[in-house]
């Protein structure tokens, strides 16, 4: 099997070709798909992405590894089991994603892949160098213990975030019948919207199928506003990165009692949004804002 950490650097030609290609394509027909700061940051965000997991991988490879003796079952390598795997891990990557959107810890990482005002092909680079931290890692964890081997099921996180680089174009529509059951550019779009009705919807990575069993799924019926609901505007990757982590950090000290504090890092997004960040007085209350939470 190809070392897990390397899947996506080798199918990295492909994205750029398509990357390239779609760039081309809108410069013919006239419409600025491609900003290059913004593109440049898509860029260095990806790779700091991939060196943080690489180090990340340094230590939770062993941990998985130590963890899989403790596994119910020994699941072997077949046809079958693969595509067991395959379903389950899509089904965990759902709900980590409906994590990410509506638990602040889990934003605070996930925010920088929803903060470019752009939709294209490179905004599939847009991640975030804190995701290990985070505990995007924990969500993969029930597959090991299940039994699954861990080579395979990063390579399975691996191929699962390969697929989604195809989904965010702004070409392409619902793929016809494909589209009942898979993620596709139109229902990605809506994800990536900051359009009210679009807001914490769309959560597919491969099947689309989970948001259409727990009421998350919203078709592509108006034209669809990129970014989050904030007034961000940066193309510095360490800006984008730790953009809500230093939100976070300013709250913490103006937030009293630890209920505040737990609600802070682990409640919804929103919360606190009435709490002014700068050298105005604390706030006493915990009251969330009226307004929706900033989005992906």
């Amino acid at each position: 099997m190809i070392p897990v950490e390397f899947i996506l650097l080798l199918l990295s030609p492909i994205f750029f070709i398509f990357i390239a290609f779609e760039w081309l394509h809108s410069e013919k027909r006239g419409k600025a798909l491609y900003q290059w700061r913004d593109t440049a940051a898509n860029f260095a965000l990806a790779a700091l992405h991939q060196a943080g997991d690489f180090i990340a991988l340094l230590v939770l490879l062993p941990l998985m590894l130590w963890l899989s003796q403790f596994a119910l079952f020994s699941i072997e390598f077949s046809a079958l089991n693969l595509f067991l795997v395959f379903i389950a891990q899509d089904f965990l990557y759902y709900w980590f994603h409906r994590c990410a959107h509506r638990v602040r810890w889990l934003w605070a990482s996930h925010v920088a892949h929803h903060s470019s005002r752009l939709m294209n092909f490179s905004t599939a680079f847009r991640q975030s160098l804190t995701y290990p931290i985070s505990g995007m890692w924990l969500f993969w964890l029930p597959l090991v213990l299940l039994g699954f081997e861990v080579q395979l099921v990063l390579a399975v996180v691996a191929i699962n975030l390969a697929f989604q680089f195809f989904v965010h174009t702004q070409s392409g529509k619902h793929w016809g019948i494909l589209g009942w059951v898979l993620n596709t550019p139109a229902w990605h779009r809506v994800h990536h919207a900051c359009n009210p009705q679009y807001i914490d919807r769309n959560y597919a990575g491969v099947l689309v199928i989970w948001d259409r069993l727990f009421g998350t799924f919203v078709p592509e019926e108006e034209a669809c506003r990129y970014g989050i609901t904030d007034d961000f505007q940066s193309n510095n990757p360490i800006t984008i990165t730790f953009y809500e982590w230093r939100k976070v950090t300013l709250l913490w000290p103006r937030l009293h009692g630890w209920r505040n504090k737990f609600k802070l890092l682990f409640g919804p997004p929103e919360a606190f949004a009435d709490v002014m960040l700068s050298d105005a007085p604390t706030p006493t209350t915990d009251a969330t804002a009226e307004q929706q939470h900033a989005k992906y």
